[in-house]
């Protein structure tokens, strides 16, 4: 019993020993862990203050701080403060399906190019440094030889060609060329060196002209527009997107061009204005089917007379209000007109026929002049809030072409309108 009692102190004691020597040895490894973890810290410490200085002794500044994604980021809002409308314009994408392609790569040179038909000038495959080229002279116009001869452009369309920009260093000419969208529905209709204006132009295209940053174009027959785009010597690549209404051109993949409504054009074809020293040239031209997603604000946004331009290209109204039997507006009828003059004001381009509809009670010979009278005071009243009268045309349409049932009342109230339709 005795002999039990001192082997379990003498384990006791030995336990203790153990524990101490281990707990010992536990504070010499963490001391030395510290020591080395403390060791590696000071070394980079050393190292960065090292790099830093030497930066600083060479003169340079630090580069790659922080990541290369950082970076990039900077960068890209940087540019994008340089120039706003990197971002946004360069939104093309080629129609889906290809309607005509031509790359002219197998004609042979000194020959009318295949595809193409002419009106008027001289037109031939050339080569300008190697590459095959279509070339315009002589005031020449052509026209792409698609099976549909006549409305062949659908209402989503992309085109798009090289041509190639000369510049005032080489000193040998100039270079002129327009590519004209027709709102035509045959190609017999084209009328020859006048066609840059007129009800049948949907929108002509302006560009290499006289070798200046300065270039034009004109849509809807008479309303016309220019901007400045510096084209670099050589082949440039030009694309134009049509949706619907909206019309888009790129230069070189920046956008150039917003319209935001272009009549629907029909077929197209090129020209070369002038006889420019036979230095114009295009070439792998393609028409496509499809275009780049029409841009719309959100309905919410948009006011009722910007809402029904977009959906129908008119704005209908039954609130604007005259005195029985007379032409003299209601004072509670110059809300509704405000609208539209805030819209044309904002749209200074928009043009407007003021038509004024009667209901039935009554004769023609009364609802005629009276509803064209009534259309004169709408303009004259728009035109007191400061809108263009040029943009401004008054219609008398009187009972002639009603919207409801003149038998009813209500079907008499809607036909007692005023309809503003955008030209």
């Amino acid at each position: 019993m005795i002999m039990k009692k001192l082997i379990a102190i003498l384990i006791l004691i030995l336990a203790c020993c153990m524990e101490a020597d281990a707990q010992a040895f536990l504070k010499k490894l963490g001391e030395k862990a510290i020591e080395k973890a403390k060791e590696k810290i000071e070394s980079k410490v050393e190292r960065t203050v090292d790099g830093e200085m030497d930066e600083v002794l060479d003169g340079k500044k630090s580069k790659d701080k922080g990541s290369k994604k950082s970076k990039n980021a900077s960068d890209d809002i940087e540019a994008a403060e340089a120039d706003p409308s990197a971002a946004s314009s360069n939104d093309f994408k080629r129609g889906a399906v290809i309607l005509f392609q031509d790359d002219i790569t197998g004609e042979t040179v000194g020959e009318f190019p295949s595809k193409w038909d002419m009106f008027q000038g001289t037109v031939e495959t050339k080569t300008l440094g190697g590459i095959k080229a279509i070339n315009l002279t002589d005031n020449a116009q052509v026209q792409p030889l698609i099976k549909e001869q006549g409305a062949y452009l659908p209402e989503e369309f992309t085109i798009e060609y090289d041509f190639y920009y000369w510049n005032q260093k080489d000193d040998i000419g100039l270079n002129d060329m327009k590519l004209i969208l027709a709102a035509t529905k045959e190609r017999t209709d084209f009328p020859g060196e006048g066609y840059d204006s007129g009800e049948r132009t949907a929108f002509v295209l302006r560009h290499g002209v006289c070798n200046t940053p300065e270039h034009g174009y004109l849509f809807n027959g008479n309303h016309e527009g220019s901007f400045e785009y510096t084209f670099k010597k050589g082949w440039n690549h030009v694309a134009l997107s049509f949706n619907k209404r909206a019309l888009k051109v790129y230069f070189n993949d920046k956008r150039v061009v917003n319209l935001p409504r272009v009549s629907q054009p029909n077929w197209m074809c090129i020209q070369v204005p002038y006889d420019y020293q036979n230095l114009t040239f295009f070439r792998n031209i393609v028409i496509a089917k499809g275009a780049v997603a029409l841009y719309d604000r959100d309905a919410q946004s948009m006011t009722a007379v910007e809402k029904a331009i977009v959906e129908t290209g008119k704005f209908v109204t039954n609130n604007i209000l005259f005195d029985t039997g007379k032409a003299t507006l209601k004072p509670e009828s110059m809300a509704e007109i405000a609208k539209v003059a805030d819209y044309m004001k904002n749209n200074p381009t928009a043009r407007f026929e003021v038509q004024g509809h009667t209901d039935n009670q009554g004769s023609d010979k009364i609802n005629d002049p009276l509803s064209q009278q009534r259309a004169e005071a709408i303009v004259t009243a728009l035109v007191s809030l400061g809108v263009d009268e040029f943009n401004l045309r008054a219609v008398g349409k009187g009972s002639h072409e009603p919207v409801a049932d003149n038998k009813t009342e209500a079907g008499r109230a809607q036909n007692r309108r005023v309809e503003f339709i955008k030209r």
